[in-house]
C-alpha cells in the first residue's frame, strides 16, 4: 500500500440496490470523499446474493457451493458500484489496489478471485458481505472499517461471524444509507 495516508474500507450494503436515491446518494458521498481520502469499497450481494439464497433453497446446494456462488454475487455488485461511483476504479486482487488508490480515490473490490485463494472464511449463509469487509480491512491493515446499511443500526445488523472476523482493536462503525453526509465525520 501506498504510504499516503491511510485506507478505509466501506462496504456498501447490498440492500442499498432496493431503496430508491440510495445508490446514488452513497456513491456521489463516496466519489467526493475519494478526493482526500483512500478508499475501498467492499460491495454487498444485493438481489445477486437473494438470487442464490432463493436458488439454494430449491436446490439444496452443498455449503460450500452455495458461499462461492454469493462470493460471486458480490462481484456482480462489484460492477455495479464501480459504475455508480464516479471516477472508481474496479480491482480483484490487493496487488491491483495500490495503483487504483494512491494518495486518495476510490476503488472496488470484485472480491471472487482474492478469497478463493485464500479462503479465509467459513462456508456458510452466516457469513455474510460484513464478515468478508472485515476480513479484507484486517488483512489490508485499513485504519477504519465503516458498513454503510440499507437501516441504521450497530452490531445487531452484523452477520453472526462478523465479531469473530474483526480485527480486535479496528475501529468500525455501521451507518444508514441516509447517513451518508457523516462519512466525512466517521473517516476522522
Amino acid at each position: 500500500m501506498s504510504p499516503a495516508g491511510p485506507l478505509t474500507v466501506i462496504k456498501v450494503g447490498g440492500g442499498l440496490s432496493a431503496l430508491p436515491g440510495a445508490l446514488e446518494s452513497v456513491g456521489a458521498a463516496l466519489a467526493r470523499l475519494g478526493r482526500r481520502h483512500r478508499l475501498l469499497v467492499v460491495p454487498g450481494g444485493g438481489p445477486f446474493a437473494d438470487a442464490v439464497r432463493a436458488f439454494d433453497a430449491r436446490a439444496r446446494l452443498p455449503a460450500e457451493t452455495a458461499h462461492w456462488v454469493a462470493i460471486l454475487a458480490m462481484d456482480q455488485y462489484a460492477h455495479v458500484l464501480a459504475h455508480r461511483i464516479a471516477g472508481a476504479a474496479l480491482v480483484e486482487e490487493p496487488a491491483g489496489l495500490a495503483a487504483a488508490v494512491g494518495p486518495a480515490a476510490v476503488a472496488v473490490l470484485a472480491p471472487y478471485r482474492w478469497l478463493r485463494a485464500a479462503d479465509p472464511l467459513p462456508h456458510t449463509w452466516d457469513v455474510t458481505s460484513d464478515s468478508v469487509a472485515a476480513f479484507v480491512a484486517g488483512a489490508l491493515g485499513a485504519s477504519r472499517l465503516i458498513l454503510i446499511k440499507p437501516a441504521k443500526g450497530g452490531a445487531e445488523l452484523t452477520d453472526p461471524c462478523f465479531g469473530s472476523v474483526l480485527p480486535a482493536g479496528l475501529p468500525w462503525c455501521a451507518l444508514g444509507w441516509e447517513e451518508a453526509g457523516k462519512l466525512e465525520e466517521a473517516l476522522g
